[in-house]
């Protein structure tokens, strides 16, 4: 074979050298590197295009002579520093297991959170009886006020008092804690539930506004609360007892023109609460 061709390594042009030119350096014509010319082709097919190598670069060497000689060294990544981490990872799982009664407490089973659950029946809603001592009249001379506790018929269910609060001119009978439950409320006109202390009054039927705002609360069939404010037409006779220790007992009598004719009679013992803070002005706009 006569001639063959070969690229440049560092610019690719094309180079036609002879066969027996092979292992020799030359210049490139176009880049002027100094290039080694390849092996000419064996197989006799001079349209292969071979490549040389950079004549001032030197060949890579086998990896078993570079660890040999010892230019590069093996990098050997030790298992010891895996092996006592893995040690330390178990002999501190091995505590948190041992004391886990102490960090943790002692864990309950199903069975025991079962039972517990069961322990704690939903609480029902407590009804009581439409009291027999006193009844519905808008006819003051007539109304009875017992010496027990305030009860009565709200909405044509049994009310009985379980807590009362007076917050500025507000006086609350409730029966039950939540906002769903039997109240009765009347307001007052004073801005202090002291100003109240030692104070009497009494409402006909006939006698018109401004009166006390008398509102009832209580539970749809929907479990749903309704709100009904009595404006007038209503009985009220009431006394106030002295104010001492933020308490203010009382006594009174109410009668409500509503369907059901709710009424309330008895004694209680009110929680004077500071009324809220008045809001601020609305900033004017221009």
């Amino acid at each position: 074979m006569g001639e063959f061709k070969f690229a440049c390594p560092n610019c690719g042009q094309h180079i036609t050298a002879a066969a027996s030119a092979s292992g020799t350096k030359l210049e490139c014509p176009t880049c002027f590197r100094k290039i080694i010319v390849p092996q000419a082709p064996t197989d006799g097919d001079s349209k292969f295009i071979l490549s040389a190598a950079q004549a001032d670069k030197p060949r890579p060497l086998p990896t078993a002579t570079l660890f040999d000689s010892g230019v590069l060294t093996p990098r050997r990544h030790s298992i010891v520093p895996a092996v006592l981490l893995v040690v330390c990872l178990l002999g501190v799982g091995g505590a948190v297991f041992l004391l886990r009664g102490k960090l943790f407490g002692p864990a309950k089973s199903t069975t025991q959170v079962t039972n517990d659950l069961a322990a704690k029946p939903a609480v029902p809603l407590v009804t009581h009886p439409v009291p027999t001592n006193t009844s519905w009249t808008l006819d003051l001379t007539n109304a009875i006020v017992p010496d027990e506790v305030a009860a009565g018929s709200i909405h044509g269910g049994g009310f009985l008092c379980e807590r009362a609060s007076l917050q500025g001119g507000n006086l609350g009978l409730r029966q039950g804690r939540t906002s769903q439950d039997l109240r009765i409320n009347i307001v007052f006109f004073a801005k202090l539930g002291e100003e109240l202390s030692g104070k009497t009054l009494e409402v006909t039927p006939e006698r018109v506004p401004p009166l006390p705002k008398v509102t009832l609360h209580w539970t749809d069939d929907r479990n749903k609360g309704v709100n009904q404010n009595i404006p007038n037409g209503y009985a009220l006779k009431i006394a106030f007892g002295p104010a001492a220790n933020g308490r203010i007992t009382g006594k009174l009598f109410i009668a409500l023109p509503d369907e059901s004719k709710s009424f309330v009679a008895g004694t209680f013992d009110a929680e004077i609460r500071k009324p809220p803070p008045p809001k601020p002005p609305k900033p004017k706009t221009k």
